[in-house]
């Protein structure tokens, strides 16, 4: 092979290798440059659906509904109940209903009439118009059946989460049942079946009522519902 012919074809094949040698370490450098920018980790869209499941306070929309079967009691000092609702720290939400009687006044003449929800509801400071709010003339016997909008007292949309509701009832003198029974709003629909507590008391000459008195049938089947808005039919 001539020398001038040689000397080209080497030169040529040196100038190959460079090239490619470059391109090798030119790539190197962004692939390493582009693992450094991009640290291992959730991505900027997980990262943002956490932040939005993870949003706080939001509000429950739907209904919840308290009902029970009623028993009007012959006789004095019987036939008061009380319908509320309290958060998970055992505070007042609303109040759904209350006998007339008792909270327009008659708990001061008969301290024992629906007890715990008077000082639960801060009755003794409650504003006329709001105690006309929640109170009505006790029933007549059957099926009641009280609405919670899941508003608090004060007209504000809960947030989604557990609450208990509570039923009493004054069944004679000192003698009370109390239901109560936990409920979660704000999900699914729910139903959560309340159990009573019996406290039997005498009072005075007024003998203490028993499992098998009759003033014990005055409430019962207490029940709670949750229906979430979209599952509510006109």
């Amino acid at each position: 092979m001539n020398m001038k012919v040689y000397a080209s074809f080497m030169m040529a094949l040196f100038l190959v290798f460079s090239l490619a040698w470059c391109g090798t370490a030119k790539n190197g450098k962004s692939e390493e440059a582009a693992m450094t920018a991009a640290p291992s980790g959730a991505s900027p869209t997980a990262s943002s659906a956490a932040m939005t499941a993870a949003s706080p306070n939001q509000t429950a929309s739907g209904q919840a509904t308290v009902r029970f079967d009623y028993r009007t009691q012959p006789g004095h000092a019987s036939n008061q109940f009380a319908v509320w609702i309290e958060d998970a720290e055992g505070n007042l939400v609303k109040t759904l209903y209350a006998t007339r009687f008792t909270a327009n006044g008659g708990y001061r003449n008969r301290p024992d009439s629906i007890f715990n929800w008077v000082a639960k509801s801060g009755l003794a400071d409650m504003p006329k118009e709001q105690v006309d709010a929640v109170t009505g003339a006790t029933p007549q016997s059957g099926k009641l059946v009280y609405v919670w909008d899941l508003t608090d007292d004060g007209g504000n949309a809960v947030p989604v989460g557990g609450y208990t509701f509570f039923v009493e009832g004054t069944m004679r003198w000192k003698n009370y049942v109390l239901f109560s029974g936990d409920i979660a709003v704000g999900g699914e629909t729910a139903a959560v079946t309340a159990e009573p507590t019996y406290y039997f008391e005498a009072d005075g000459g007024n003998a203490a009522l028993t499992e098998d008195s009759t003033e014990t049938g005055m409430l019962a089947n207490v029940a709670a519902e949750y229906i979430p808005a979209e599952s509510i039919t006109q």
